[in-house]
């Protein structure tokens, strides 16, 4: 069957123009996108038999998506959470084609009647004070690398930063000549916000410019974080500081069994939100903090704490059952409904 050429067009000018330029997404979004793709050119050629230079519209359906779904939690074990954005970047793309060529809406429409897998609502995993404060004490302060992955771990929970966030920071981003001392995060969707530095945090981070950054110039484009490579610097991997987090939450967990053996980048975040939300920081700033679009994303911190749900729930009513004064909540129909999560 005869290529339809329209398909590679299409491809290219999502994910070289569209994407990046039009929509001004970041680079690693872009990535997901691409990954997305590539994963449905490796589907249609291992299970359909047909090669990237033969696919064209034609032979896209909503069927061939479903196997592709399908494909993906068989053999590459992938939960319904990443089905999820898979479907949803194939959708972007069809609807991206769909507004590029009105003949191709036919083929967006079909796809669009792909329903996303539901989800649970997983409880958000983070760690208590001691555990942090163990895990901080891991890294030996009087090695270089050992100085800089302590610094690296305390700047991800003082700010609450996603792992690319910090990754991509770079010196003309620290601002602490300003009245309120703060670092310039970009995240999703290219999104800056300033997030205020802790005092101990700025101590810190002087060590470390005095050691990594000896001759720095706060306007210049240097990253923050870098690794050496044949004597050439370059932005830190992902892998490495993954890497480094795994084997000090190892010795960590042997003194401190509140410290999880699976250690990653975000763990630090999700516990700067509920060590915030713990201390009353209410919901609404703690999203601006991390830089949520929606406050839906940032109330799962609040419905995860069942410390302060018990507390709450005992100021309720104070006297454990016994007799005593009417609860609060008695003949108050709305309490009670909000008490019930029926409100």
């Amino acid at each position: 069957m005869k290529p339809d050429n329209d398909f590679f067009k299409h491809v290219r000018g999502f994910l070289t123009v569209y994407l990046p330029k039009n929509r001004c997404y970041s680079q690693h979004t872009v990535k997901a996108y691409r990954d997305t793709i590539n994963l449905f050119r490796k589907f249609m050629l291992e299970e359909r038999g047909i090669a990237f230079t033969q696919i064209h519209f034609d032979q896209i359906k909503h069927e061939v998506i479903e196997e592709f779904l399908a494909w993906l939690q068989n053999t590459r074990d992938c939960k319904a959470s990443t089905k999820n954005h898979r479907l949803a970047a194939l959708k972007s793309f069809f609807h991206y084609c769909a507004m590029e060529d009105p003949a191709l809406m036919a083929i967006y429409l079909d796809v669009q009647k792909i329903r996303p897998q539901r989800v649970a609502r997983n409880r958000v995993e983070y760690m208590s004070k001691t555990a942090l404060k163990v895990l901080l004490e891991q890294p030996d302060p009087t090695t270089r690398c050992g100085m800089r992955n302590r610094f690296f771990m305390i700047l991800l929970y003082d700010t609450g930063a996603r792992i690319q966030e910090i990754l991509d920071l770079k010196l003309k981003d620290i601002h602490l000549d300003d009245q309120t001392p703060c670092i310039y995060l970009t995240g999703k969707g290219n999104k800056t916000r300033a997030v205020p530095l802790m005092d101990k945090t700025i101590a810190h981070l002087h060590v470390y410019l005095k050691i990594f950054h000896p001759d720095r110039d706060m306007k210049n484009d240097a990253h923050l974080f870098f690794t050496l490579i044949r004597g050439h610097r370059g932005r830190m991997s992902d892998d490495n500081v993954s890497c480094f987090l795994k084997r000090y939450a190892k010795f960590a967990h042997q003194a401190c069994s509140e410290v999880p053996l699976r250690m990653h980048a975000h763990l630090f975040r999700h516990t700067r939100a509920m060590h915030l939300y713990q201390a009353g920081i209410p919901l609404s700033y703690i999203k601006d903090f991390l830089g949520h679009v929606s406050i839906n994303t940032t109330d799962i911190y609040a419905s995860t704490d069942t410390s302060m749900m018990k507390a709450a729930l005992e100021k309720i009513y104070p006297n454990n059952g016994e007799h005593g004064e009417e609860p609060i909540w008695q003949d108050n129909e709305e309490l009670i409904l909000k008490l019930c999560g029926l409100k």
